[in-house]
């Protein structure tokens, strides 16, 4: 793929890449709400006008950071062909061990969807991003579909399956009490002081009553 890119498209993507790393940077020092998009376009030797072309609203910068990192996490759970409750606890752990890294971004995440109607789509990642974020996984990353609803939906079904989830309720229920899960337990971690995965854990025992 690399040689059907020109040098302009690789630069744009790595100036995008570089503005969510600088932003996860940022955040261990404060709430995204706080973050100023001066500070990042000095930070990444940018000018305004160029920082609103790849991210209208900087809150678009959280978006792209759910869809990477939701594309690493699928791509994880195929290459080590988990299935059923196991992929779920990987979704989960990866949720934990990202919160060591960056603890304020899931609650900035929290807050963003809080005034959202509705869960927002996950953008398009050009050619040239899907190159320098998985450069050993492109064509499958150009098929994949980032969906954490119908992620939750495949892992339940396959759980149901095998037996590993016992829980009577329908299959769209479940999905939705583990998206419940998914930010709800992280914010009950964060307000308990309590270790997220142990949380996560203790919740999702309604997987098997």
């Amino acid at each position: 793929m690399k040689e059907r890119l020109s040098l302009r498209e690789l630069k744009k993507a790595r100036t995008k890449i570089k503005l969510l790393h600088t932003t996860l940077d940022i955040i261990e020092e404060k709430s995204f709400r706080f973050v100023r998009v001066e500070e990042l376009c000095e930070r990444v030797e940018i000018s305004k006008v160029t920082f609103f072309k790849m991210f209208p609203h900087k809150e678009d910068i959280l978006i792209y950071f759910m869809r990477t990192w939701l594309t690493e996490c699928m791509l994880e759970i195929e290459e080590t062909n988990k299935k059923g409750t196991i992929a779920l606890r990987h979704i989960f752990e990866k949720v934990s061990n990202q919160a060591k890294k960056h603890p304020g971004l899931m609650l900035s995440l929290v807050a963003f969807l809080s005034e959202e109607k509705m869960h927002p789509c996950m953008p398009h990642l050009t050619d040239a991003e899907i190159h320098l974020l998985y450069p050993n996984n492109e064509e499958r990353v150009q098929i994949l579909i980032p969906d954490l609803a119908q992620l939750f939906t495949t892992c339940v079904e396959e759980g149901k399956q095998t037996g590993d989830i016992t829980s009577n309720l329908a299959t769209p229920d479940i999905v939705k009490l583990l998206h419940t899960i998914f930010y709800g337990a992280y914010l009950t971690a964060h307000l308990y002081h309590s270790d997220v995965m142990k949380m996560y854990e203790l919740h999702l025992h309604f997987l098997n009553p």
